[in-house]
């Protein structure tokens, strides 16, 4: 008997996000990079609602919802793209980062046309960005 063959097989613990990656089609460094996301952003929308005051409740709760909003639309942007048109996909990833910012920069104080304003420009930048790249890869 060889000494190969004698060796009992090395022990893997399962990944806990191989059943979801394998539910939704997608790689695991892709299902968890709109979560990274998501955490971030809701962070982000906490501290500058926040003010430099102290934390409160619904800062904790405005972080926690924008940031799951965030990265489910974001998952879920991703789960559908490759059945979208390269027009329809930068628009839609345009809208979603508009809308992200425009989110953003009205928690700052900004009034609505002015946050409206804001995230309509930088969406408009953001699609013509993406569309550059679908356009010049496919």
């Amino acid at each position: 008997m060889s000494a190969h063959a004698a060796m009992p097989a090395p022990s893997r613990r399962p990944d806990p996000l191989s059943g979801l990656s394998a539910r939704l089609g997608l790689p695991v460094a892709l299902i968890a990079l709109p979560v990274v996301i998501g955490v971030f952003y809701g962070f982000w929308a906490a501290s500058i609602n926040r003010r430099g005051g102290e934390v409160t409740g619904g800062n904790i709760a405005l972080g926690l919802v924008s940031g799951a909003v965030i990265a489910a639309l974001g998952l879920g942007l991703l789960m559908i793209q490759g059945r979208l048109p390269r027009e329809l996909r930068a628009a839609a990833f345009g809208t979603l980062f508009g809308a992200g910012t425009g989110f953003l920069y009205a928690q700052s104080g900004e009034s609505v046309f002015g946050a409206s304003m804001m995230g309509a420009l930088l969406g408009g930048g953001m699609m013509a960005a993406a569309f550059y790249v679908f356009y010049t890869r496919e």
